[in-house]
């Protein structure tokens, strides 16, 4: 279930200062905060990549139990810092797990790979709706297909074309993101060898 907004975001004035935002999202990564609270960074439609604490997470009652893993498409509400880049989680609704990117290893680490390469190129609070897209149609194909590099490839060249750093001549889209961002995620030449 939702918050009654869809996949759109917008704004709820809480109290006269904070508001509250919603928004789809792509969990992305987690890391611990504290023996109860994670960090979760998010890939969301609206605001690009943000993080959030999602206090009281780690516990075994905790609200937000069974949906906070990675690469769940969600929607979202948070509560916007006016401090910091850390926001606060308020509630998780799980639209989509990918379960089927589960099924084997090669299939996780490419989701992983993804992932990287997103983090590499974005940058907080800046939204790139187009790029959130391709990795849910990235991670669509891998819930339904093996890893193959094929499909790394493809991606590489959707995000560099998005990016609007592709054209360059014989140079590959890993060759052209290396370049523009001064360096590729360090599992990229084990995962090519482990796809072939």
């Amino acid at each position: 279930m939702g918050f009654g907004s869809g996949f759109f975001s917008h704004t709820r004035y809480l109290h006269s200062t904070r508001y509250l935002e919603t928004t789809a999202a792509i969990l992305l990564r987690k890391t611990k905060l504290s023996d109860t609270s994670w960090i979760i960074t998010w890939f969301t439609e609206a605001h690009g990549k943000i993080q959030t604490v999602a206090k009281g997470a780690r516990q075994a009652k905790s609200r937000f139990a069974g949906v906070l893993d990675l690469f769940y498409e969600c929607e979202i509400q948070f509560v916007r810092s006016r401090k910091s880049e850390l926001h606060i989680l308020r509630e998780v609704a799980l639209r989509n797990p990918h379960e089927g990117l589960r099924l084997d290893y090669q299939r996780v680490m490419l989701a992983a790979y993804f992932v990287e390469l997103i983090e590499l190129v974005t940058e907080s609070d800046h939204p790139t709706p187009e790029l959130h897209d391709l990795v849910l149609r990235a991670f669509g194909h891998l819930s339904e297909k093996p890893a193959s590099s094929r499909a790394l490839l493809h991606f590489e060249r959707e995000l560099v074309r998005l990016l609007g750093i592709q054209g360059q001549e014989n140079v590959t889209p890993a060759v052209a993101i290396g370049r523009a961002y001064h360096r590729l995620p360090k599992g990229r030449p084990a995962l090519v060898k482990a796809l072939k």
